[in-house]
């Protein structure tokens, strides 16, 4: 049906005051999202989009049940609002924020694995449930409901992704979105385990890109999915030594090129596509054949 969030969730924005977390209120209040406040320390009792603000997450659980989060607190007090989320019992948190210290990102994804809950980013576009629940900054009304699950770094390619899908007939059950910086708190590997135990994703779309070893570590699990898989990476004419974009689009070891993590893919069983406008078509053929 769904990963990480459904038509169950409840969501709150952390930030919701700031001029980002007030936007994304605005739109979770206008989509099919069960936004049910926000958090902003020290503005208590305020309202925003007719949403009650907290001082805390431990007090907007506590008075509304929240179990998911759309993050976009400042940098330097990022790291405090993803820890207290997670002791609250947010179980799902997207991390908006960029220019987080790499230091205090590796302390979010440490700590959050401890306690079970699930953190994209730092630096992520976040998640959406298609017609369920959205804690991301994409738009609901370019996605279409579907069994094909998404799972990328950058949230803008997922946009080229749906709509490759929506014309060869097909829509997403969940989109993912890990982040564009050096150390993540999700890999790819995470939520192909996800949509693996999902019975109504019949098919997964991964996207990745140059820089860092998710999508090589994922490769050793697609080889053993029964969900088929359609790949894509990202970066084929990056320049060595030059950042593509995201902080962690960046070639380090030798084997975190194009070629290596495609043919990585290929190895595993993956159906590559040689561009996005070719992903709804592979993912079409690929059902086919099932």
């Amino acid at each position: 049906m769904a990963i990480l969030v459904d038509d169950s969730s409840r969501a709150i924005v952390q930030g919701i005051t700031g001029t980002v977390g007030r936007n994304v209120a605005g739109l979770m209040v206008e989509g099919v999202t069960t936004v049910v406040g926000g958090v902003t320390p020290g503005r208590g009792g305020q309202e925003v989009h007719g949403l009650p603000v907290f001082n805390s997450c431990h007090e907007a659980v506590a008075e509304t049940g929240a179990d998911c989060s759309f993050m976009a607190v400042p940098a330097p007090f990022a790291m405090e609002a993803c820890l207290e989320a997670v002791d609250a019992g947010i179980k799902t948190i997207t991390v908006y924020t960029e220019e987080i210290p790499i230091a205090d990102g590796i302390t979010m994804a440490a700590y959050a694995r401890a306690r079970g809950s699930v953190v994209l980013g730092t630096n992520a576009a976040g998640c959406v449930s298609v017609d369920m629940t959205n804690i991301s900054d994409l738009n609901d009304r370019y996605l279409m409901r579907g069994p094909v699950g998404v799972v990328a770094k950058s949230g803008a390619i997922t946009y080229e992704v749906a709509e490759s899908l929506r014309k060869s007939g097909l829509g997403v059950s969940t989109v993912v979105c890990l982040g564009g910086d050096p150390v993540l708190a999700t890999y790819h590997r995470d939520i192909l385990e996800r949509f693996e135990a999902d019975a109504e994703t019949e098919l997964v779309v991964m996207l990745g890109e140059i820089g860092g070893r998710s999508e090589l570590a994922a490769s050793k699990f697609v080889a053993t999915m029964k969900t088929p898989v359609v790949s894509l990476i990202l970066g084929r004419a990056a320049v060595p030594g030059k950042r593509m974009g995201h902080a962690g689009a960046l070639l380090g070891e030798d084997d975190e090129n194009w070629e290596s993590k495609t043919e990585a893919l290929r190895g595993a069983g993956a159906v590559i596509a040689g561009n996005i406008l070719e992903i709804g078509e592979k993912a079409r053929q690929t059902m086919e054949k099932r």
